[in-house]
């Protein structure tokens, strides 16, 4: 994974005398909604007030989801964390008398974002998981977990940790499930777990395949032990529009066990425009259809279905526009051709769903100006001028996409990028040095929110 976050963070201990939970944050307001000390800070200092007087925040109520086990309402409403980043850098820049970012981390912070777990021993990381989803329980919202402690995490890269064996995930991953327990949770299982197995990390790593198929057990594993808690919406890892092909990741979502979680997340970190990443995943869920429950010759051969990459239904003869390509969407009617003549319409309610990262991904993906670099440009680290994306829903008008959400935490850097320099900055930001995997950056925040596709307003929906 090329962006990390650290371990839930502590929260805070609020001194007024209103009730807590075991987290430390207020549980009631006077108002009968939870605050926490920061949004309180905020409020007083008339950001978000102003914020209503320009109609910026919509003051109807709407009524929480009804539990409905291992699916995703439309009218679900997505958890806030108390005193996030982004609410604790819009006290700063309003310290500084910075009023222009503190507005845009005041709105920043009142979206729903994911929280991931990414170390510690089963014991703490059940409290933790225990915890956040009893401060969403609170907010009579749902909470967005990320599981992301796999053994040989991001092929030791830039994000590099994870569980010492395969034994010592399975029981991490099985206190995580057990802090769920009968709570309501959206669960991301272990973000570029399959789209970077230890095969894909190069020769020498995996020569027998063992560490890959340990890699598949303890998603597997994963599945198990989250699907038998009555409320979690588990998704796995499909990597993003522009990495595997079609085929390919479908494959190996079913080894891992896609077929009994509710589907497969996409875009996790990444950039990719959400629209591109939609038509991504409807074919991979139909491939999987196509492979497992579709004609007879099709039995287990994820290998035939079309991509973003190739088509048989194109000609293919060399013209402009007559074969796929990956970076020219005006090209992929041709994938949508092989699907539409080889797998048709299959049933609803056989075909997997998905969910869509759209942290960053509001002005697309970057491309550096030809020729300007010689190495590798990693687009994928840090690039220039992004924008927040689609924000969080569960309505997301596609029938296979379950939701719109804020995975990647908005403002944490991917790493220090060099992008083929000898370093060690960052060349499309002076030469300086980025932050590290996970770190937060408070200029790539601002630069994210004033980029924003659809404009950052306050969430309509921040009070239930």
């Amino acid at each position: 994974m090329r962006s990390e976050r650290p371990e839930a963070p502590d929260r805070c201990i609020d001194t007024v005398s209103e009730p807590v939970n075991s987290a430390g944050t207020d549980i009631y307001h006077p108002w009968g909604i939870m605050l926490s000390k920061t949004t309180r800070l905020l409020l007083a200092a008339g950001l978000t007030a102003s914020a209503f007087a320009m109609g910026s925040v919509a003051s109807a109520s709407v009524a929480p989801a009804a539990p409905t086990g291992h699916t995703l309402p439309a009218n679900t409403r997505f958890s806030v964390t108390p005193d996030n980043e982004a609410a604790q850098q819009a006290l700063t820049d309003l310290h500084h008398g910075d009023l222009t970012g503190a507005a845009a981390m005041a709105k920043l912070a009142s979206w729903p974002e994911a929280t991931w777990f990414t170390s510690g021993t089963p014991d703490q990381v059940r409290e933790q998981v225990r915890d956040t989803v009893r401060t969403a329980a609170a907010e009579h919202a749902v909470p967005v977990l990320v599981a992301y402690d796999i053994p040989l995490r991001d092929c030791s890269q830039y994000s590099a940790g994870g569980a010492a064996s395969d034994a010592a995930y399975q029981q991490w991953i099985s206190a995580f499930a057990q802090g769920v327990g009968s709570s309501r949770a959206v669960v991301i299982v272990e973000p570029d777990a399959l789209a970077n197995l230890p095969s894909d990390c190069g020769p020498t790593t995996d020569p027998t395949g063992t560490l890959t198929a340990g890699r598949i057990a303890d998603i597997k594993y994963a599945v198990s032990v989250l699907e038998a808690r009555p409320q979690t919406v588990v998704y796995l890892d499909a990597g993003n529009s522009q990495w595997h092909s079609v085929g390919d990741m479908a494959g190996r979502l079913i080894q891992a066990g896609a077929g009994q979680a509710q589907g497969f997340f996409l875009n996790v970190s990444n950039y990719q425009p959400t629209d591109q990443t939609d038509r991504y995943g409807t074919w991979i869920s139909k491939c999987v259809w196509f492979a497992t429950d579709g004609p007879a010759w099709a039995a287990g051969h994820t290998d035939y279905c079309a991509s973003q990459y190739y088509s048989s239904a194109a000609p293919n003869d060399g013209q402009p526009g007559d074969a796929v390509s990956p970076t020219d969407p005006s090209t992929w009617h041709w994938t949508d051709a092989w699907f539409d003549q080889n797998v048709g319409t299959p049933p609803a309610a056989q075909l997997t769903h998905f969910v869509v990262d759209t942290s960053r991904n509001g002005q697309g993906a970057w491309t550096p100006a030809p020729g300007k670099y010689s190495g590798d440009p990693q687009t994928w680290c840090n690039p220039p001028g992004r924008g927040i994306g689609a924000q969080p829903t569960a309505a997301t008008g596609v029938p296979l996409a379950d939701a719109y959400l804020y995975i990647k935490t908005i403002g944490e850097s991917d790493g220090s990028c060099t992008r083929g320099t000898a370093g060690p900055g960052d060349p499309e930001y002076g030469g300086t040095v980025d932050p590290a995997a996970g770190a937060w950056w408070p200029a790539q925040a601002l630069t994210l929110a004033q980029n924003a596709v659809p404009a950052l307003t306050f969430n309509p929906r921040l009070f239930p």
